[in-house]
């Protein structure tokens, strides 16, 4: 396949009349070798360009450099959008009611297909039945494994809650899979984490068609980046799929610590480019996991929840500690997955030890004596602020009164924290502008009050933290930019939240629009 970021392809281009967020001069940028190479006044007609330089004319709109999703599991948002979406339910049982109604649907559409001769009513292996997107945290009755089985017929039933910790099962798939089950049919963290490996376990013709149509779909969002921290070794995956044509965006790989011996005996290290990619792929950093989630009540917590416990710490200090210092001889950058106030404080204590810096992703829950320590050990708060609407109810519930330091962006970043924003798709979706809106917004269109409104950022704070503190387009940055119908310091909170994207640009490469 051709590179499609080789520097030495023509033409050189020019995006004609764009504007800066906020300000009413118009200018031009040029890009050369995939990279801004200068950013003057527009003058129709002034100044000769070489023959081969193509010129866009963008008609005063709007230029911000591309945007990052820092935090994707891009596998499970592909398969999540050809799952059965159970996000709208508000209980156990309404749960069960849609997969029972799906599963009847499919034996009336099956019987009217065999009817017609087809053949397709020969007995064959039953496919599993895979939901995504409950929330049990705020339901008012529990899952159990006698409720499942009584809808699904027989047929294996996997349901994957909307934060990945934890999977329902009815008695069929706990028996197809091997899972033990107690009567509540619940897997979480790592059991849970397990099966969802398995059930993606899809033919590459099938998966690979879908990554390329989510890489789409985010190019059409401005994204011209991710950090994938899908739960496996993924760099093959991702050699492959950008050797098949994906050329949406940028990926960065992030490695796990089961394969950290076989990363550094290939030499790799977060940040290297990997050969072959065409400068698309280059390696994550270190994802650590050592908490849960809140909907699982499994964030390792100082108080304890309601109903008992502390959550979990999964990773010891001292096995934390351990990797940290392994990390930062192999040259990798730690990512720490922490949600609980005690998993922050657990991770920042092993960062100042292991005398490295790095991110914590999450940070959903941090104690007022630890905002500071992000900022002096250089620390970056990875945070996915659409997770603090969807959750405000569950951490009402189960962090009660001390939620103003839930979800803290102001706190962090007025504490000297780097903020990165992103999704952690499939939990929410890949689309920086709902991110963005939830963190200056703090609310949604649906009438509900903003909720801890002091968290705030503003919108310029927002784009800097979605374009890895880019914030504004300069001369020599990469060509990764985003072009923009409306001015996103001005428009509404509605049209913000769904900003329209006319063109973006991966190292002067339009992947979308243009």
């Amino acid at each position: 396949m051709s590179d499609p970021l080789d520097p030495r392809r023509p033409p050189d281009l020019v995006l004609a009349s764009v504007r800066h967020p906020g300000e009413e001069i118009c200018f031009d940028v040029h890009l050369r070798a995939g990279a801004v190479s200068a950013i003057i006044p527009s003058r129709p007609g002034s100044g000769a360009l070489p023959a081969a330089t193509r010129v866009v004319d963008l008609e005063g709109r709007y230029a911000v450099p591309g945007l990052w999703d820092e935090h994707v599991h891009m596998t499970q948002w592909a398969l999540a959008s050809n799952r059965l979406d159970l996000s709208g339910a508000g209980s156990a049982r309404e749960a069960a009611a849609v997969v029972g109604a799906h599963i009847a649907g499919d034996n009336i559409a099956e019987a009217h297909i065999a009817g017609a001769g087809s053949g397709a009513g020969v007995p064959g292996p039953v496919q599993t039945l895979v939901g995504v997107g409950f929330r049990d945290a705020i339901w008012h009755d529990l899952p159990s494994l006698d409720l499942l089985d009584g809808v699904t017929r027989g047929r294996p039933t996997a349901l994957i809650s909307h934060d990945l910790h934890c999977v329902w099962l009815n008695s069929a798939a706990a028996q197809q899979y091997g899972m033990p089950v107690d009567a509540g049919g619940l897997l979480r963290e790592e059991p849970a984490f397990a099966l969802t490996r398995e059930l993606g376990q899809l033919p590459d013709a099938v998966v690979d068609p879908w990554v390329r149509q989510a890489g789409q779909a985010a190019a059409a969002r401005g994204v011209v980046g991710i950090v994938d921290f899908e739960m496996t070794w993924n760099r093959d995956a991702w050699l492959r799929r950008i050797s098949s044509g994906f050329a949406a965006l940028r990926v960065e790989a992030g490695v796990y610590p089961q394969d950290l011996d076989r990363a550094v005996a290939e030499g790799l290290r977060t940040g290297l480019a990997v050969a072959g990619s065409g400068g698309l792929l280059s390696v994550g950093p270190l994802k650590v996991l050592i908490d849960g989630s809140l909907n699982t009540r499994t964030a390792y917590c100082i108080d304890p929840y309601p109903n008992g416990g502390h959550g979990l710490l999964t990773v010891s200090e001292a096995e934390l500690l351990a990797l940290l210092v392994r990390a930062r001889q192999a040259g990798f950058v730690p990512a720490v997955h922490a949600i609980g106030d005690a998993a922050n404080q657990v991770a920042l204590d092993a960062f100042e030890a292991a005398g490295i810096a790095g991110r914590v992703e999450h940070a959903q829950f941090v104690r007022s004596e630890d905002f500071a320590r992000f900022g002096r050990l250089g620390v970056t708060a990875s945070v996915q602020p659409a997770h603090a609407l969807d959750d405000r109810d569950a951490a009402e519930a189960n962090w009660p009164g001390r939620t103003d330091r839930s979800f803290p962006l102001r706190s962090l970043l007025a504490a000297g924290a780097t903020l990165a924003l992103g999704s952690d798709a499939p939990v929410a979706p890949l689309d920086p502008w709902i991110a963005m809106s939830a963190a200056t917004a703090r609310a949604r269109l649906d009438g509900r009050e903003p909720w801890h409104a002091e968290q705030a950022l503003t919108r310029r704070e927002a784009l800097t933290a979605s374009t890895r503190g880019r914030g504004r387009l300069r001369v020599g940055d990469p060509a990764d930019i985003a072009v923009l119908d409306g001015d996103p310091l001005t428009v509404s909170d509605a049209e913000f939240a769904a900003m329209p994207v006319a063109a973006t640009l991966v190292a002067g490469r339009f992947t979308y629009g243009g």
